[in-house]
């Protein structure tokens, strides 16, 4: 079984593995205050142009989204997402067990506009009785979308500046940002993101570590006692410099902007495939995921040789489903899912 159902089906790139072997008897302090994270901490900062940025490591999606998103909200909050935001359909209520309720925008390709918030925005503070509702407290994207697809800058930048208009913070989920820095329709730089994000996280776990997102914070007002939050939401690794040891190799010489052109250039491959052999795509996803709309005895056929994700049903004879490719997918993978897709009947 060849699978493309995910992107972190793999261990760690080879250099990880080779760098935490190398160090692995080495005495550090905990809790990320080692001289890995902090050299991580340099790399990250200079990414993203921006030396006053705090930059901390946490174990997983779940626990950054959980952890920015509490510490930034007052009791009486909510965080504003595409209805199709991963906090809003993939957490299992994470965010509403912090007490906050996750306030859903109408979204068809994963995206929100700025528009729609300030529209949410203004509905809220129009209404007489507003204190009787959740207010709006901060705005949560994802880059790329869940559905793959990726913000413009001028997107970024229009966000951005609503956002800070009515003083809602922007947060960005970089869960899959590799790829979405990758893909070939992109031109919003990490620079970029960090300009216009009050705070945003590198994904790890999906690009080439073992496990491990940064957290990257902009705004000085967020940054205050972060790291109380992330030990209450049980992001804090004791043994952190296994974070710091993973992106430093990822980021000291352009591992991970080299990881995610290649997973990127392999959905690609994909997804040209599918089209010449007459195949639509639900979204228009320059990324890692690929959305092709399958008649549903096809999809019968190629689940006897590949694993992939299902999305949605079309109608009665069609599906839509997912194939995702990671940092590690083999091109020999991939050719011979296409030569399987060529000889398909229609």
């Amino acid at each position: 079984m060849i699978r493309f159902e995910s992107d972190y089906l793999e261990g760690a790139h080879e250099q990880i593995l080779k760098r935490l072997l190398e160090t692995n008897e080495v005495q550090t302090p905990g809790y990320g205050v080692d001289e890995y994270c902090e050299r991580a901490r340099g790399y990250i900062r200079k990414a993203c142009d921006m030396e006053n940025a705090d930059v901390h490591f946490l174990v997983g999606g779940t626990q950054a989204n959980t952890a920015i998103i509490s510490s930034i909200l007052r009791p009486h909050q909510g965080a504003v997402s595409a209805i199709t935001g991963h906090i809003a359909g993939h957490e299992s209520g994470a965010i509403e067990a912090t007490g906050h309720k996750v306030l859903t925008l109408p979204s068809d390709d994963g995206k929100i506009k700025a528009k729609q918030v300030k529209d949410l925005y203004d509905a809220h503070w129009n209404d007489a009785t507003h204190e009787h509702m959740v207010q709006p407290g901060l705005v949560y994207i994802s880059h790329p979308s869940e559905n793959g697809t990726t913000y413009s800058k001028s997107e970024l930048e229009e966000l951005s500046k609503v956002c800070r208009e009515c003083g809602l913070p922007l947060f960005m989920d970089g869960a899959r940002l590799g790829y979405g820095l990758a893909a070939k329709d992109n031109d919003l730089s990490l620079e970029d993101i960090a300009r216009l994000c009050d705070v945003f996280y590198i994904g790890g776990t999906k690009l080439g570590a073992l496990f491990g997102e940064a957290v990257v914070i902009t705004n000085d007002d967020l940054k205050k006692d972060f790291r109380y939050m992330i030990k209450q939401k049980g992001g804090l690794l004791a043994k952190g410099r296994l974070l710091g040891i993973q992106f430093e190799a990822l980021f000291e010489d352009g591992l991970y902007y080299e990881i995610s052109k290649h997973a990127v250039d392999m959905a690609m491959m994909i997804r040209e495939a599918f089209v010449e052999k007459g195949f639509s795509l639900r979204y228009d996803s320059k990324t890692n995921q690929q959305f092709p709309i399958l008649p549903n005895d096809v999809l019968s056929k190629l689940s006897g040789n590949y694993s992939f994700s299902y999305w949605e049903k079309v109608d009665d004879t069609q599906s839509v489903v997912r194939f995702c490719t990671s940092w590690a997918t083999k091109k020999e993978n991939v050719e011979k899912l296409i030569e399987d897709i060529k000889n398909m009947d229609r």
